[in-house]
């Protein structure tokens, strides 16, 4: 059986994989295929719906800047909002007809002889592509922590990447698993119903106040009618975040007294929260803020107070059937586990399916071999014709929409070029690859990463070698520019 033929195939179908899917449409490609392992859209805001799912981004800045939405109903917008977004761009832009869903890609390989991908899925199939475009996003592949017994607990396991909506969770005794930016949302929401709720921390997170509130609908009115009004409303709500990462991520040894004034906000949040001196300090971080991504909430803290809520610092020595051993022989009997445990950020994520190119390079290998890299965050040597949107220094700023929107920038000037020259192949030189990665390097030097305190953060910042190449360590502003002009001749083009 010959294997399909497209122009490109997409692999996801969040909002990575439908910007990319708008942009090439855009330059008139219709040939296109966006594969997806789940059985709808939306990428990570179809996949997670546990309670208190919220966007920690302001709503303004987190959507595409050619698609503002004028209806969101709170700063804050909710998961739901953030799902129906996605799917009111899908149908405006017309990339809908293009996806399929229940796909799994196992694997894709570059044929030299034919120049092109041949995309093996899971049915056994294989699709033909001229270029090939990994959208799989930095968090798609679910954590399950690897605990003794934990196969052997007898009551209801669920992780929040697949939250069990028909599990009764009233007058139930919960331990959960974790405390970062999943957990700091669900922790307030799962107390209210619950008779008892241990929750097993490993690292604590910094956790500011969050100021949050309604959207009315007369102010949606006013967005929707004078589309001027909300783009003000996103310069403000982006240029916070801008100097948030510019100031605490990005410069932080020339504004190390602004982050400690975070974590002085930090702690009086917590002291406001928590009046009991020990409960604070086990909640009190030691690495400095910015190392793993905070998160905001104005009732985490206050959660511990109640008198069925409980945390636990001892770390987990097993699970038994019907509860949970600590490392000091203490066990908590529960009957439902909750695993706020994230993602596997770099052990089976980069890349997310395996891909071979040129000369049987696999690319997992040889970025573990060879240090995680990408030119722009986007392309590799050796891997003719693929980008790769989920990718060292790709991450940019703190909304996934400021990565999406460079990496768009950066694909209409490179297919483009290939356009204008009549062209089918492009590759990223060596040279090229080379030049960004020790200017990315050498930027981070600079960052909280390396000159601040991250011990003991445990941050999916860093890989597994101890370099913090998730995040690109430029301005927004960098990018966009760098996305939108770089030297065409870093690529050969034939």
């Amino acid at each position: 059986m010959s294997a399909q033929l497209f122009d490109v195939v997409i692999v996801g179908a969040g909002f990575g994989g439908m910007g990319a899917a708008i942009e090439l449409k855009k330059l008139g490609y219709d040939n296109i295929v966006v594969l997806e392992r789940e059985d709808d859209l939306g990428g990570t805001w179809h996949v997670n719906r546990y309670p208190g799912l919220a966007v920690d981004i302001p709503s303004t800045t987190y959507s595409y800047w050619f698609e503002p939405n004028p209806h969101w109903s709170r700063l804050f917008a909710t998961g739901s909002e953030l799902k129906g977004y996605a799917e009111h761009v899908a149908d405006k832009y017309d990339v809908r007809r293009h996806m399929r869903f229940n796909t799994t890609v196992e694997g894709a390989r570059w044929d030299e002889e034919s120049q092109r991908w041949q995309v093996g899925l899971a049915d056994g199939s294989t699709l033909s592509a001229r270029y090939l475009i990994t959208a799989t996003g930095f968090l798609s592949q679910p954590h399950t922590p690897d605990i003794p017994g934990i196969d052997s607990f007898a009551g209801k396991v669920v992780h929040t990447t697949a939250w069990d909506d028909s599990h009764d969770f009233n007058h139930r005794r919960v331990g959960l698993i974790g405390t970062g930016a999943t957990a700091v949302q669900l922790i307030p929401e799962l107390a209210k119903t619950v008779d008892d709720l241990t929750v097993y921390q490993r690292t604590p997170i910094w956790v500011a106040p969050k100021l949050d509130f309604g959207i009315s609908p007369a102010v949606q009115r006013l967005f929707a009618r004078v589309p001027l009004a909300q783009r003000a409303v996103r310069y403000v709500t982006d240029g916070l975040l801008g100097f948030m990462t510019f100031v605490g991520i990005l410069n932080f040894p020339y504004f190390r007294r602004l982050s400690i004034g975070a974590m002085d906000l930090c702690k009086i949040h917590r002291f406001i929260s928590i009046r009991d001196k020990d409960l604070r300090a086990k909640l009190t971080p030691s690495y400095d803020i910015g190392c793993k991504r905070p998160s905001w909430s104005n009732d985490y803290y206050r959660t511990f107070n109640k008198k069925h809520v409980h945390l636990e610092t001892a770390g987990i020595d097993h699970i038994e059937p019907d509860g949970i051993v600590t490392l000091d022989g203490r066990k908590s009997a529960i009957d439902t586990l909750v695993l706020a445990t994230g993602f596997d950020m770099w052990e089976a994520n980069f890349p997310a399916i395996e891909i071979v190119g040129r000369g049987g390079r696999n690319l997992g290998k040889w970025w573990r071999e060879n240090r995680f890299q990408a030119y722009q965050g986007v392309s590799i040597p050796a891997f003719p014709n693929f980008l790769s949107l989920a990718s060292p220094y790709a991450f940019c700023g703190l909304s996934f929409f400021n990565t999406m929107e460079y990496q768009m920038r950066h694909m209409g000037r490179l297919f483009s070029e290939l356009k204008r020259r009549d062209a089918t192949t492009f590759e990223v030189t060596e040279a090229a690859n080379t030049r960004f990665l020790d200017d990315m390097t050498k930027r981070l030097d600079r960052s909280v990463f390396y000159a601040g305190n991250c011990t003991g953060s445990r941050s999916y910042y860093f890989n597994p070698s101890g370099e913090a190449t998730l995040l690109r360590p430029t301005t927004v502003r960098n990018a966009v520019r760098e996305g939108s002009r770089f030297p065409l001749e870093d690529y050969a083009i034939s």
